[in-house]
């Protein structure tokens, strides 16, 4: 372990590596559930929804139910925006010289990687069971289908990446040094770490 890091990084004020940032795993798995996310909105906007020529309004490929629809696109984006969000986190990380501060940014993780693996899993089971009951002579052209398949395997490949980054998150806070605060506490004894 790296002498003076706390919270899964180094001293505050370092320099920006790059590459040191794209190959940590949280990251990885970060910019992969930024993807996954991508897809299942995506693959609901594009494909999601259908109209017969006898119904002048669309409706949704998974059993004409609106809501399964509306979540898995909600869920997509939001969880796109949450990956942007704690990427900037990720980059700003090593410049949070606050111990304090930084704990609070690893407990958010936790608590938001956790909360998003419980939403995929949930919307993996609705919009897999809402397909399950989907009628074939709604869609006899099989129209999106290659879609909604799509978006329920992504929503169930999300429920692993998001539970891994609960798990990194959770062993970054297991990994504390207090050499900081030692530091604060002890000014003139030598350091913990040699």
């Amino acid at each position: 372990m790296e002498a003076g890091a706390a919270y899964g990084a180094g001293k505050a004020g370092g320099a920006f590596d790059l590459q040191t940032f794209i190959r940590q795993p949280h990251t990885i798995l970060r910019m992969v559930s930024w993807l996954f996310s991508i897809v299942v909105f995506g693959s609901i906007v594009n494909e999601g929804y259908l109209n017969h020529q006898d119904e002048s309004e669309e409706f949704c490929i998974f059993n004409r139910n609106q809501d399964a629809c509306g979540y898995g696109i909600t869920m997509g984006v939001l969880a796109f925006l949450s990956c942007l969000l704690y990427l900037a986190l990720d980059v700003y990380f090593p410049q949070i010289s606050s111990v304090k501060d930084r704990k609070k940014v690893v407990l958010s993780d936790i608590g938001v990687s956790g909360l998003w693996a419980f939403l995929w899993f949930v919307s993996f089971c609705f919009l897999a069971d809402q397909w399950r009951v989907s009628k074939p002579e709604d869609n006899p052209m099989n129209e999106g289908t290659d879609a909604a398949r799509a978006a329920i395997a992504f929503s169930f490949f999300s429920i692993f990446t998001w539970s891994t980054l609960t798990f990194l998150a959770y062993r970054r806070l297991g990994e504390i040094t207090f050499q900081e605060e030692y530091n604060t506490l002890f000014p003139n004894s030598p350091p913990l770490l040699p």
